[in-house]
């Protein structure tokens, strides 16, 4: 059976389509594989292990997750490159951002005598013209240079206690660096002696004690470097007040210990009064002060000084030549090499201190407690009395000075050395005289410092040289000490009684407003806080109001009240960083509510003082009562005079109040 031509044609197409769809079929699936394959090599070779490729025909799909936004765009490029860009199909996706990370807060604070200076980044809800107004009135006229950034973020818990602790450690730190961050503060000081860092230790201790519940880690590092004394010098003397020294200068612990046994051996009663400092010639400093002690002793009186590496012991007039000689040809002998030994056997000393007596030459300089100074006595020159008159008004002032000396031209060349320093060491004193001999110094008088004597040694020692004989009589008077002088707590509180007494703040009523004769009365408490600005002391001022009204309106009134005050004090310069606001509405009155009266004296501002004077320990002046300590003992404490004129409530005496009232004006508009 024959097919017919049709047939074998439509035969002849299928055959021929079924071959083209197989070559296709086959084709694509090269292109295919070629393609994926091209492209995952491609982006695996740049580094875009993340992403998948799979073909769909002669699409490419790239799918995964990138771990960036650049990254994705990158891995769609290289793609592109391979095959073209309209056969991919983008399947990627973007790692979701982390949430951006709120900005570590923190405040670097440095403080000396130059300045204050303030860096880091702080929230935005910082009072920032408020605290830069506190340094500015502790700094007392040093520049305050504000280099804070600001940030849009909440401030983190921890942050505003730490602040505030941090102000408070900076008010007695005058030379620190003070690191605050959240819950954290971070104190480094200098101080300048050992009795200065126990009382600002003492001081940051009192501050941990009275904020130990808040949620902040303090740490605090200060130290004291040793003065640098120049000359280095000790003198020790056996007169007519027994064994003492003048002038005491270690250069450590365990010398000042072998001195001190020394000169105990010597016949000494009590401790030594040791300066520990820097500058000390050699290290035989002590052992040649020790011989310098034993031989002293063993002549019986007079003094044996030490000026660096010069050594001069003056003996009394009385001691026999015999034993003066063979004590100093022994010292001399034991002496170590670097040191120098000048010894002396004066004659009698007769001062007669009045410049014309029949004695040796005599200058006189006398010092009253007013201030005047008075120079007699005698004097090489017209040239030389012109340069002492000028010397003493440089010194203690132009309208202070009269002068009567007379001329003495033969006088030695050393006298005007002599008689210069007798001035500078008066001048160091508040009131007293100086006697200047050729071979003899004496000088007595009243000192505010409890180290004149040994410094006015120190000073004769290196202007007059060695071989000198000199008697210093310097009694330490504590009222001309301008430290022990400050005032107390108690009397800063005092004082400001006083004003309140006399004018008491007002308000407008129903707000926290100070009203007119208000403002004066705080312009006068703010010039008595100023003038206490160097006394440690906390302070709360307390606001109340009368019963009238709602108890929780009367409460935020009187804080409202408490917290005008603080500011107003702020706002005139006044360093409030150891300064608190606290409203107590209608608590503790002092009156009867039931009167007129009795609400007026109820609406008042007191100031009450935080700080026990005797100890630094916190006490409530409310109640007199005081604070533990960390093991729960009570610490002893002297009850102020602000307690004992705190005011009883059944007594009525109303003008012995720390408090400030308004006028009555009835109601709840009124408080």
């Amino acid at each position: 059976m024959r097919l017919g031509p049709k047939i074998i044609a439509a035969v002849a197409i299928l055959l021929a389509g079924l071959g083209s769809w197989l070559t296709a079929s086959v084709a694509a699936g090269i292109i295919e594989e070629r393609s994926g394959r091209a492209v995952n090599i491609a982006l695996i070779e740049a580094g875009h292990e993340w992403a998948d490729v799979y073909t769909d025909g002669l699409q490419v799909h790239i799918g995964g997750m990138a771990p960036t936004e650049a990254r994705r765009f990158n891995a769609l490029h290289i793609a592109g490159k391979m095959v073209d860009a309209t056969r991919i199909v983008d399947g990627t996706t973007v790692q979701p951002s982390k949430p951006i990370a709120p900005p570590r807060y923190s405040i670097e604070i440095l403080r000396n005598d130059e300045g204050v200076t303030l860096i880091g980044l702080v929230p935005d809800s910082l009072d920032r013209p408020t605290m830069v107004n506190e340094i500015m009135a502790l700094a007392q006229g040093a520049e305050v240079t504000d280099l804070l950034q600001n940030a849009h973020y909440p401030a983190p818990p921890g942050w505003e206690p730490a602040v505030h602790h941090g102000m408070n450690a900076l008010a007695r730190l005058p030379r620190s660096k003070i690191s605050i961050s959240s819950g954290k503060v971070d104190i480094t000081a200098i101080a300048a002696s050992r009795e200065e860092k126990a009382q600002m230790e003492q001081a940051l201790e009192g501050l941990l004690r009275r904020r130990s519940n808040l949620p902040i880690e303090v740490s605090y590092r200060i130290t004291a470097p040793r003065p640098v004394i120049t000359p280095f010098t000790l003198r020790f003397l056996i007169d007519g007040k027994g064994p003492h020294f003048d002038a005491c200068s270690v250069d450590t612990t365990r010398d000042r210990e072998r001195i001190q046994a020394a000169a105990e051996a010597a016949g000494m009663k009590g401790t030594a009064d040791c300066t520990l400092g820097l500058g000390v010639p050699t290290t035989e400093w002590a052992n040649a002060v020790i011989m310098g002690i034993e031989a002293l002793a063993e002549i019986g009186g007079g003094s044996v000084t030490f000026s660096d590496a010069d050594v001069t012991l003056v003996a009394q007039e009385t001691t026999p030549q015999a034993a003066f000689d063979r004590v100093v040809g022994e010292l001399e002998s034991n002496l170590p090499e670097v040191f120098s030994l000048h010894s002396v056997k004066p004659e009698p000393v007769v001062v007669d201190g009045t410049g014309e007596g029949n004695g040796p030459p005599e200058f006189i300089v006398t010092r009253s407690p007013e201030g005047q100074v008075q120079l007699r006595g005698r004097l090489n020159n017209d040239m030389v009395r012109d340069m002492v008159e000028s010397y003493a008004k440089a010194r203690f002032g132009i309208g202070s000075v009269y002068t009567a000396a007379r001329l003495d031209e033969d006088l030695p060349k050393e006298w005007p050395v002599r008689v210069l320093a007798g001035l500078q060491a008066l001048s160091e004193l508040e009131s007293g005289s100086a006697v200047v001999q050729e071979e003899f110094i004496a000088l007595r008088g009243k000192s505010g410092n409890a180290e004149a004597q040994a410094e006015i040694a120190r000073l004769l020692a290196q202007k007059l040289g060695e071989g000198q004989n000199y008697s210093l009589d310097i009694e330490y008077d504590v009222k001309l000490d301008p430290i022990a002088a400050l005032p107390k707590p108690s009397e800063c509180i005092a004082e400001v009684n006083g004003l309140q007494s006399e004018t008491k703040i007002t308000f407008e009523p129903g707000s926290a407003d100070i009203s007119g004769g208000g403002i004066e009365v705080v312009n006068g408490i703010a010039e008595v806080l100023k003038a206490c600005r160097e006394v440690e002391m906390e302070i709360e001022i307390a606001g109340y109001t009368d019963s009238q009204g709602r108890e929780q309106m009367n409460l935020e009134l009187s804080q409202g009240r408490a917290e005008a005050v603080l500011e107003a004090l702020t706002a005139r310069r006044v360093l409030t960083s150891s300064i608190t606001a606290q409203g107590y509405g209608e608590a503790d009155p002092i009156a009867d509510n039931e009167t007129e009266e009795g609400r007026e004296a109820n609406r008042r501002i007191e100031f009450r003082l935080l700080t026990a004077e005797a100890t630094g320990t916190e006490i409530d002046t409310a109640t007199g009562d005081d604070a533990t300590d960390g093991e729960g003992t009570a610490a002893d404490a002297a009850v102020t005079e602000a307690d004992t004129s705190k005011l009883d409530a059944t007594t009525g005496a109303a003008e012995a109040q720390t408090s400030s009232t308004e006028s009555a004006e009835g109601g709840e508009e009124s408080q």
